[in-house]
Order: structure tokens, then sequence, then C-alpha cells
């Protein structure tokens, strides 16, 4: 009796087990399927976005009136503006559809995770755009400082006009990684202190350095109020 009840147990419980996998089925294949559509997809449009841009010649304009080839030679990259959007629009339309199998499927956790990555990628976007803004902005501004510094026949117009790309250029990276969410406290924190070192340096090195200079500046001042 006992024997008999244990095998309806098992018996049952495997019966159990079938059912499921065979109510499961159907909603794996179909998840299936919406993922390899989803791929195909994905390939198609991020390759016609890919070609578009490159008969729009981005890379061209990037290289050439923005100036950035030299900076990803320097760092052993290839300057591939093209590429790097089809394959936005390539993995955005990829983990879209992968979100659409993870909640088909009841993968809940990783469908959390697939969303916070998908409202993710318009920071991306938008820090991408203000990088460009601010090397357009950057350029034009150094043509412009050097040139009227140089019209002035005034020294260090070159100087000038890489510091004035210099400042548009960091205060963009700055704006770029407050758009991406890094550490927002922590690059406050780093502006804060490297304002406060530059400060100190300079009074250091106007005290200890040029400590007679500053002496003799003090004493034609006085003399000039003194005579007046």
């Amino acid at each position: 009796m006992n024997i008999q009840n244990w095998t309806d147990v098992i018996v049952l419980s495997l019966q159990n087990v079938w059912i499921s996998v065979v109510s499961f089925l159907p909603t794996l294949i179909v998840a299936i399927i919406i993922l390899l559509v989803g791929l195909f997809v994905a390939s198609v449009l991020g390759s016609l976005v890919e070609k578009i841009f490159d008969a729009l010649k981005l890379d061209v304009f990037l290289s050439k009136t923005l100036g950035l080839a030299s900076y990803f030679e320097r760092a052993g990259l290839n300057l591939r503006g093209a590429y790097f959007l089809g394959q936005l629009v390539n993995w955005f339309l990829i983990i879209s559809f992968l979100l659409a199998v993870t909640d088909m499927l009841g993968l809940y956790a990783f469908s959390n995770f697939l969303k916070d990555v998908l409202n993710y990628i318009p920071n991306v976007v938008a820090a991408v755009l203000i990088m460009l803004a601010t090397f357009v902005v950057a350029n034009f501004l150094r043509r412009v400082v050097s040139a009227s510094v140089a019209s002035a026949r005034l020294h260090a117009s070159k100087f000038l006009g890489t510091l004035t790309w210099w400042s548009v250029v960091v205060f963009g990276l700055l704006t770029a990684l407050v758009q991406l969410n890094v550490a927002v406290s922590v690059i406050n924190t780093l502006i804060t202190g490297f304002i406060a070192m530059l400060a100190l340096a300079g009074g250091l090195a106007f005290g200890l350095g040029g400590k007679s200079y500053a002496e003799y500046l003090i004493n034609k001042l006085r003399e000039h109020t003194e005579h007046r």
C-alpha cells in the first residue's frame, strides 16, 4: 500500500513537470522567434544607419571640421562616428527585443535591468551631442581669440587660443559627465579641489618667487599716489 502511494506521488510529480514543460514550450518557441527576428531587424537597421551617416560624410566632418582625428590617433583608436551610431541603434533594438522576451519568460529581475539600460541610452546620446557641440564651439572660439589677439599685435595669440580651447573642452567634458550621472558629487569635489590647488600654488609662487617684484610694484604704486 505504501509502495503504491509513493509510486502515485512520483508519477503525479512527473506528470506535473511534463505538463509544465509542455505548456512552457510554446512560450519559449515564440520568445526565441521574437529574439531572432529582433536580431535580424537590429542588424539591418544598424547597417542602414551606418550607411546613411557614411553617405553624409560624418567621419569627414568629425575629422576635418572638428579636428577629432588626431586625438583618436593619439589614443590608438580610429574615428568611426557612423559605425558608432549604427552600433548604438543596433544594440538599442537588441535590448528592446530582449526586454520583450524576458517579459514573456517571466524574468522580471533581468527585465528591470534592461529597462534601466534603455533609460540610460538617451543620456549617452545627449553626452555625445554635448561633446560634439563642445568641440565645434571650442574650435570656433580658438580661431576667434587667436585672430583677435594677433590682429591687435599682442603676444601669445596661440597660447590664448589654446587656453580658450581647453577651457571650453573641460567645461563640456564635465557637463557630459554630469549628464551621464558619473559621480556628480565627486566631480564637484575635484573641481573645487583643482581651483583651490591653483589658487594655493599661485599664492605660494607669487609669495616666494615674486616677493621682490611685488614689493617693487607696491613701491611704484605708492610713489604714483604720493606724487598726486
